[in-house]
């Protein structure tokens, strides 16, 4: 299987664990619970699943440790950015984007839960 075969294949695992967890919880909750549920419904698929990962920020010769955390980064191929909030704007996506660039991966997903139609809630981002 190709790296692009592969990277679908994940995201797509990422995506129905997601439909779960929505289906079970609805919208309307905290960030925190969502990222909980999704974390071991991943976990449980057997994938690996890092939560709340430190990420640094290399700015020429120095490593800035200042509180940036991936949501959930999956396989480390995949971060998975989640959000309860109204409706997104471009500030969530230009996160996901940076934390692409930061990480070096190529495919983000921004979720947010609190949505009716969870379909209208996710967002698959490429670098």
């Amino acid at each position: 299987m190709n790296s692009l075969e592969t990277i679908n294949e994940l995201t797509g695992k990422i995506i129905g664990a997601s439909f779960k967890v929505h289906s079970a919880l609805g919208p309307g909750l905290l960030e925190s619970s969502y990222k909980e549920c999704l974390f071991y419904e991943l976990s449980k698929e057997g994938l690996f699943v890092e939560k709340e990962k430190a990420l640094p920020l290399v700015y020429e010769e120095i490593k800035l440790d200042i509180g940036y955390r991936l949501d959930l980064f999956v396989e480390n191929k995949v971060v998975v950015e989640i959000k309860s909030i109204e409706a997104f704007t471009d500030v969530h996506t230009a996160q996901v984007l940076t934390y692409l660039k930061l990480t070096r991966c190529k495919v983000g997903l921004l979720i947010n839960f609190n949505v009716a139609d969870l379909k209208k809630g996710i967002k698959r981002l490429i670098l």
